[in-house]
């Protein structure tokens, strides 16, 4: 099959603004990674299940802080939400996410210091 009839194909199967190859969607998935804290909050769910509270405790953060967080990584498809009796339990509903972390550390060691450099994306100097 062609390169052509396979996006087209893939873009059938998916929703109006939801082709995986527009770049609007795949910035949009990134986005979901771009916070320190997404990030820390994903590292942290890669052993398992965690509850609200362990989840706060690890991060360090008010609980208002890491439920914002929670409920982003919830949108853009990272965790669920699962209740278990009194407590909310968040978990990795895709495991592939521990390849993406995994990929992009490998690549940092090689890129650290270009991203850390570059103006758009590096954090500001104190």
């Amino acid at each position: 099959m062609a390169a052509a009839s396979i996006r087209q194909a893939r873009a059938a199967r998916s929703s109006p603004g939801q082709d995986p190859e527009d770049p609007e969607v795949v910035a949009g998935f990134f986005h979901g990674l771009a916070d320190p804290t997404r990030v820390r909050i994903l590292q942290f769910l890669l052993d398992g299940p965690k509850t609200a509270g362990a989840i706060v405790r690890h991060v360090g953060r008010y609980q208002a802080s890491v439920s914002s967080h929670l409920t982003c990584l919830r949108f853009c498809g990272f965790v669920e939400a699962r209740r278990d009796g009194r407590n909310v339990r968040y978990e990795l509903i895709d495991m592939r996410v521990r390849r993406l972390l995994d990929m992009g550390e490998r690549y940092l060691e090689d890129n650290a210091e270009r991203i850390m450099a570059c103006k758009v994306i590096a954090p500001s100097e104190p």
